[in-house]
């Protein structure tokens, strides 16, 4: 297929671990996995810079699956070993298809990652390597959504790419209101006050006090994500 010209030179995209886990719900769906990387692999031939933060829920969800049974701050470090699985299973399947990648890690796994260092980082991408940044923010109580706005700052991406299960910014959940409208774009002022939390209220606060703005798409079709670096309108952009 032939694509348009990129309209962002660096990007963050996160990408959820429950998107990884396609129908099965639960684990790795390497089918799923496989496209996104070739999505991403296009990105990076067409000259975009790729940093990629991924969610562990496919795995484990901290405070959810903890369940009040587990301490809050030992279940959001289970969290981060489970992003960590998934960093790995895509780092793995992007040298399969000959992208150059990293893995680098909010707590130190020196054994399987690089530990985190925002110059390293910087110096990967203008090198033309993937990198896939795991363990969240390093912190618990902090999502992997706030993780990604946390790294689109530091590396200075100008869009930060949020492919999930859904496709866009709804007026209401669509599973529950079959009248909710889904929006093309919202700001995050707004996002926040209608308490459309797709993204949590942390991340948006910080998006918008970075003014990075946010493209929410499905990941159902991984080609959304060069769609959408190529200028293409889909999903909802919050900014």
């Amino acid at each position: 297929m032939s694509w348009k010209k990129p309209v962002y030179r660096r990007v963050l995209l996160k990408i959820s671990g429950e998107a990884l886990a396609g129908a099965k719900k639960t684990g790795l769906d390497f089918d799923v996995i496989r496209k996104v990387c070739e999505a991403i692999k296009t990105c990076v031939e067409l000259g975009v810079e790729m940093g990629v933060v991924v969610g562990g829920g496919n795995f484990w969800r901290g405070a959810k699956d903890g369940g009040g049974k587990i301490e809050r701050t030992r279940a959001d470090h289970m969290g981060m070993m489970a992003t960590v699985m998934n960093c790995l299973a895509i780092a793995d399947m992007l040298e399969q298809i000959n992208v150059p990648v990293r893995v680098q890690t909010a707590l130190e796994i020196k054994a399987v990652a690089e530990p985190y260092i925002r110059l390293k980082a910087d110096r990967h991408l203008r090198e033309g390597c993937a990198i896939i940044f795991g363990c969240g923010t390093g912190n618990p109580y902090f999502s992997t959504d706030t993780a990604a706005v946390l790294r689109a700052a530091e590396i200075g991406a100008e869009v930060i790419l949020l492919a999930k299960n859904v496709d866009g910014v709804y007026t209401a959940d669509p599973k529950i209101d079959p009248s909710a409208i889904k929006l093309e774009s919202i700001s995050y002022s707004d996002m926040l006050a209608q308490r459309l939390l797709v993204m949590d209220s942390t991340a948006t606060s910080l998006s918008m006090d970075n003014d990075i703005p946010v493209i929410l798409f499905a990941l159902q079709d991984p080609d959304n994500i060069v769609r959408v670096v190529t200028g293409e309108k889909i999903g909802t952009r919050v900014g």
